[in-house]
């Protein structure tokens, strides 16, 4: 069984996600993949070199959060980067996949509806949360308002992923209520 796991910026996916990993689920964080797999990489180095030198830091890598200023500001850029870098993320799922094929995941993927991946899992569960909480997530991990509202607006609304989604998770209270929702629906699936 293969979940996708879906919802805004700052909605609480990944904290889900390690709640369906307590729960027994494999998980790969898409995020994660990037940044840890693909962006240390010489050949993901130099081509994002080739078009923005600017975010290359001294030592040779990556500076995401320059990388995300940049690209959030140009449509163009935008599309120029997830065009070629999100195939390279779809073949580390195939890999990490294959390695138990019957066993029970969860993928974490921000932009699964934008990019029309619904064909990659059993059941979409997007984690919902209000504007305000997902403000100020966003702010305490350092992301200014202005590239937050810059980056949410890039994502479907949340209303239309909590449309599409199979399943529905609220992430306005507790870490402990978001768990007990996580734990609810992960024996629901087991049984199924």
């Amino acid at each position: 069984m293969i979940l996708g796991l879906t919802g805004g910026m700052g909605g609480g996916k990944s904290t889900a996600a390690r709640f369906f990993e307590n729960a027994g689920f494999k998980r790969i964080d898409s995020d994660q993949v990037v940044k840890e797999r693909l962006l240390p990489r010489a050949d993901v180095v130099e081509r994002i070199a080739a078009r923005f030198p600017e975010v290359i830091s001294e030592d040779g890598t990556v500076n995401r959060a320059a990388l995300a200023s940049r690209i959030f500001e140009n449509e163009a850029d935008l599309a120029w980067l997830e065009d070629w870098l999100h195939p390279l993320v779809y073949e580390v799922w195939r890999g990490e996949l294959a390695s138990d094929p019957n066993g029970r995941w969860v993928i974490e993927v921000p932009l699964l509806f934008e990019k029309r991946l619904e064909n990659w899992f059993d059941f979409i569960v997007c984690v919902s949360t209000s504007s305000p909480n997902q403000l100020a997530r966003l702010k305490e991990r350092g992301i200014p308002h202005s590239l937050a509202g810059k980056r949410i607006s890039k994502q479907l609304p949340l209303a239309q992923k909590i449309d599409l989604a199979d399943f529905v998770l609220s992430n306005d209270g507790t870490p402990e209520a978001l768990q007990a929702q996580v734990g609810h629906l992960a024996a629901r699936l087991t049984k199924a």
